[in-house]
């Protein structure tokens, strides 16, 4: 039977909105929601966050995850997501601990449910592909976004669709910065956003990346909405 790993990516050194992984959203630290929904999935060997800091690894530990201590030269603002995952890895294997798939799971991800979880894990299981990630749709049309030049005046990316009805443009879609699942073995060129990969689309209403304050009060808003229509 294949072997997952959950590995939550949390450090300490948030600036924009300090201690942002675990400031209390809607009564539990944000952290909480993705180890809980990672447990509600019910897919997971280990559930481990990796982090610098000693009150973020208290409080996995109170919710149920085990950690991993990230090392000071992949803690600061540069360090990409995929360094940190590698690492934890490395030491899950040092130790013995060998998986089939890795999933990364934000810690700032409070609408994310198990389901999606869930789908990402089957299809790419039943397929060739190497990732599976979480997307949503785009509310407007790229074609006809635009841009500031350097005089502060309007000047689009792409003229010619600037009369063409929204409805007879292609639909695109984004990363919706909640979870990568990752085949470990086999390895890909290819970047997350390429053909080995398959998108799993969420409904706009469950995607808020939280970077600012106001992310944080928009997030605020739509998990409360969605308690009160479950």
């Amino acid at each position: 039977m294949a072997k997952a790993v959950a590995i939550i990516p949390a450090r300490g050194g948030s600036k924009r909105i300090p201690k942002k992984n675990i400031k209390n959203f809607y009564g539990k630290p944000l952290l909480a929601y993705s180890i809980e929904t990672a447990e509600k999935s019910k897919l997971f060997d280990a559930i481990i966050v990796s982090t610098d800091d000693e009150e973020i690894a208290d409080i996995a530990h109170q919710y149920g995850a085990d950690t991993i201590s990230r090392p000071k030269e992949l803690s600061d603002d540069y360090t990409g997501t995929w360094d940190v995952i590698d690492h934890a890895i490395a030491y899950l294997e040092n130790k013995g601990e060998k998986y089939d798939f890795v999933c990364t799971i934000y810690a700032t991800a409070p609408l994310l449910q198990s389901k999606y979880l869930q789908e990402g894990f089957e299809k790419l299981q039943n397929s060739s592909a190497i990732n599976a990630f979480s997307a949503t749709s785009m509310p407007f049309p790229i074609q006809r976004t635009f841009k500031l030049n350097e005089n502060g005046r309007c000047e689009m990316f792409t003229p010619k669709y600037y009369m063409t009805r929204s409805q007879d443009l292609e639909e695109a879609y984004q990363d919706a910065g909640q979870f990568y699942w990752k085949r470990l073995n086999k390895a890909s060129k290819e970047i997350m956003f390429g053909k080995d990969s398959i998108p799993i689309i969420l409904p706009r209403h469950l995607v808020q990346d939280i970077d600012t304050l106001e992310d944080w009060k928009r997030a605020e808003v739509m998990y409360k909405v969605l308690q009160e229509v479950k």
